[in-house]
């Protein structure tokens, strides 16, 4: 596990996909490294491979993370995701194993000590709570509880998963935060999923297919700090 994270309970991680790229990619990152200053939220922003430098460079307290890396050496690899670029890139660490970019977890545990390596933190999606204990084991930094089927669908996680989830990592190392994550669509759903004991959750279609992305991003990023306080 790499100690030089740094994020702290409760965060927040916004998904872009490929949704946003570009001008589009880096207002939303500069919108964010100010609700983070707000709120006092530490929050991950994973743009396109081509903004992380730019999103890096013009924000202060975001947490740029890449949307996956590739465990190969610096050498040949044409088209592959080099750790040391993306750790070049100014980025702070990157995302692994989202339900869109699966890899096996033979390949997940060599791309976590290769993030390891070159001083990058690991977010690592996982389905299931046989998985999410798995995957714990691995020692990621963060892990992202969705169940694949809910991705995208505006229906949340049932609290009994997120509670299972979250003693599932935390009998293995208690280090570990877990993110709460798909179908986040308001500000209703964040609340109610840190108030059931998550110490994050997440967003990418309840905020990028809104008709005011900014404003949602603010609404969603307000209930973690309100649900946090109610319960801390």
């Amino acid at each position: 596990m790499y100690d030089g994270l740094g994020i702290r309970a409760p965060f927040f991680e916004v998904g872009p996909k490929a949704y946003l790229f570009g001008k589009q990619a880096l207002e939303l990152a500069k919108w964010l490294d100010m609700l983070s200053k707000k709120y006092d939220v530490d929050i991950i922003y994973t743009p396109q491979y081509t903004d992380l430098y730019p999103c890096a460079q013009e924000t202060e307290r975001l947490f740029v993370f890449a949307q996956h890396m590739d465990p190969l050496p610096v050498g040949r690899g044409l088209g592959s995701v080099l750790p040391e670029a993306v750790k070049a890139s100014g980025a702070k660490g990157v995302m692994l194993n989202h339900a869109e970019c699966p890899v096996s977890m033979e390949v997940l545990q060599e791309t976590i000590r290769r993030a390891d390596e070159v001083g990058l933190g690991t977010i690592v999606c996982a389905d299931t709570v046989e998985d999410v204990a798995r995957i714990a084991k691995m020692g990621p930094n963060l892990i992202v509880a969705e169940p694949t089927e809910l991705i995208g669908t505006g229906q949340t996680s049932d609290m009994g998963y997120v509670k299972a989830t979250i003693e599932a990592v935390q009998a293995i190392d208690p280090r570990i935060m877990v993110l709460q994550g798909a179908g986040i669509s308001d500000g209703n759903d964040v609340y109610n999923v840190i108030k059931a004991g998550a110490q994050a959750t997440g967003s990418t279609s309840g905020i990028i297919k809104n008709s005011n992305p900014m404003a949602m991003a603010e609404e969603m990023i307000a209930a973690v700090r309100k649900a946090w306080n109610e319960t801390h």
